[in-house]
């Protein structure tokens, strides 16, 4: 079952006077943040409203309702917030890194069981999926020369195993 709230990112500090908070976003890019209009604070998920968003080098600075000073942001500091999975409209074919955990990967040629994805390490160049339970641990790059498809219905990804991989 798919989680109903995803972390989206971390308050690390104030900004400013006027009780807005600079947000390290754990998305694809700060501007996915800037969208939503109601965001869940830690796992309590307790609603806030957003005032207003913008980014501003890579973060997010978000001003809350009823967080109105240095003070009142200064207590959201170290809060995850979280996005109601509802609210959010990917594009078709997109999906988030929270769905594929758990999924079983297997070998598009043969259609051999590889294990399941236990973790995705995010680097620059781009993800690369860590799976595990099979004989060994595998690390597969998140491009299409590896990647065949994701069937988030069935559960399952595809990926073309290279030599050496």
């Amino acid at each position: 079952m798919k989680e109903q709230y995803l972390e989206v990112g971390k308050v690390t500090n104030v900004h400013g006077l006027m009780g807005e908070v600079r947000v390290q976003p754990w998305a694809d890019s700060p501007e996915f943040l800037c969208r939503f209009k109601t965001m869940y604070v830690d796992k309590g998920h307790w609603p806030i409203r957003v005032e207003r968003a913008r980014v501003h080098k890579n973060m997010a600075i978000i001003k809350f309702e009823g967080v109105t000073d240095v003070n009142g942001a200064l207590a959201m500091r170290n809060a995850v917030l979280y996005i109601d999975r509802k609210d959010a409209n990917l594009p078709e074919g997109t999906f988030f890194l929270a769905d594929l955990m758990g999924m079983e990967v297997r070998d598009a040629a043969t259609g051999q069981v590889l294990g399941q994805i236990a973790d995705v390490l995010t680097l620059p160049a781009n993800n690369v999926y860590v799976v595990r339970g099979g004989p060994r641990e595998i690390l597969i790059p998140a491009v299409p020369q590896f990647v065949e498809g994701v069937d988030l219905d069935n559960n399952i990804m595809r990926v073309h195993m290279l030599e050496g991989l």
